[in-house]
């Protein structure tokens, strides 16, 4: 008699590496609609707008915590509550100019902590237009999302213990921000965003009017008639004149 042992099945690589939950990864694609990603680290945020294909997923719009320095001039930190905020909301102002009104949130495998980066992303997108479905509680207060508490901290800090001020907030002193000044410097930053996508709906509103044109002044009238011009006599040949002579 042959013996056998125990009997299992291996589960997906991404599934042992703890990557991927297929069994929500499952739910989310047969909903069929499109997928809210956040994604963290240490340093930087990655939103995202996906939609699932056969052969993959095909990614609708996306921001990087990167881009508010490069291009809209951050200074604060691009890991923290008001650069989550401001990613998520750049990537939903992206989707809603591509036509995205909808979409249902997919944190992966992180915990679902309240007031967490995962949320002040989605409260940036549903900020600019987009309809994802969540607990409200879960979300930040708008303090915290401006960056208020890191300012209440600091100058706690800088009041009792600078040498700690210094090392905490070295790279927003780096960058010549204060950081008891963060949540004007956030309020700015979103201005940025915001007029960034301005401008060029102006410009699209412009080129779809149509030009007017001038109206054509009214013809004058027309001159009252000349009077018919006398007929002249016939000239007489040299011929007849000399004939009379």
């Amino acid at each position: 008699m042959m013996s056998f042992g125990p009997s299992y099945r291996v589960p997906y690589r991404r599934r042992r590496e703890g990557k991927t939950d297929y069994k929500a990864r499952r739910a989310l694609v047969l909903s069929r609609i499109p997928r809210f990603v956040v994604r963290g680290s240490l340093a930087h945020m990655i939103v995202q707008i996906a939609e699932a294909q056969p052969k993959g997923d095909r990614i609708i719009a996306s921001a990087n915590s990167r881009e508010l320095t490069k291009t809209y001039g951050w200074q604060g930190s691009t890991s923290n509550l008001p650069s989550a905020y401001l990613t998520g909301f750049l990537c939903g102002l992206r989707a809603t100019a591509g036509g995205v009104k909808r979409a249902i949130l997919d944190i992966g495998l992180f915990s679902p902590s309240k007031g967490a980066r995962i949320f002040a992303a989605l409260k940036g997108a549903v900020d600019a237009g987009v309809e994802v479905p969540c607990d409200k509680e879960k979300l930040p207060d708008e303090k915290r999302i401006s960056g208020q508490h890191i300012a209440e901290y600091a100058k706690q800090l800088s009041a009792n213990e600078q040498e700690t001020y210094k090392k905490q907030f070295s790279h927003y002193l780096k960058e010549n921000l204060q950081p008891e000044q963060l949540p004007e410097h956030f309020s700015q930053t979103k201005e940025k965003i915001i007029e960034s996508f301005k401008q060029p709906e102006e410009k699209k509103e412009t080129e779809a009017k149509p030009e007017v044109k001038p109206k054509p002044k009214p013809k004058a009238k027309a001159k009252a008639r000349a009077k018919p011009k006398t007929a002249r006599k016939p000239r007489k040949k040299k011929s007849e004149e000399k004939k009379q002579e």
